[in-house]
């Protein structure tokens, strides 16, 4: 038996490929979000309450008053976790409804074709 021209494996879990349970397909709307604090403006998704992804330009970068602090110590954006001040802006603009949570869609496992 092959899976879209793959001998089955244990996979990874959730995503293309044999594995456990379904696949789980995020479709999130990527919606600007500014932060409330200095005005870094950034683009982010909420795919559960928990997991939000922020995609970060140069620009909002350099305007965060909190990767700002971390750079002036020396440490560089990369190691920065993350601004408390933005996710604060992001739950505040999940609760005025400007930003959803994004629930997975499950998609059904390819069909499986037996030869005549």
């Amino acid at each position: 038996m092959s899976v879209n021209g793959r001998a089955p494996g244990p996979g990874p879990g959730p995503g293309p490929g044999p594995g456990p349970g379904p696949r789980d397909e995020r479709q999130a709307a990527f919606c600007p979000v500014e932060c409330g604090r200095c005005g870094a403006g950034v683009v982010a998704a909420k795919f559960s309450p928990q997991h939000t992804s922020v995609q970060w330009s140069a620009e909002a970068v350099r305007a965060c008053v909190e990767f700002s602090a971390a750079r002036a110590l020396g440490r560089p954006s990369a190691l920065v976790e993350g601004c408390g001040s933005l996710r604060d802006s992001i739950d505040a603009a999940v609760m005025a409804g400007r930003l959803e949570v994004s629930p997975p869609l499950e998609v059904s496992p390819p069909l499986e074709v037996t030869p005549p």
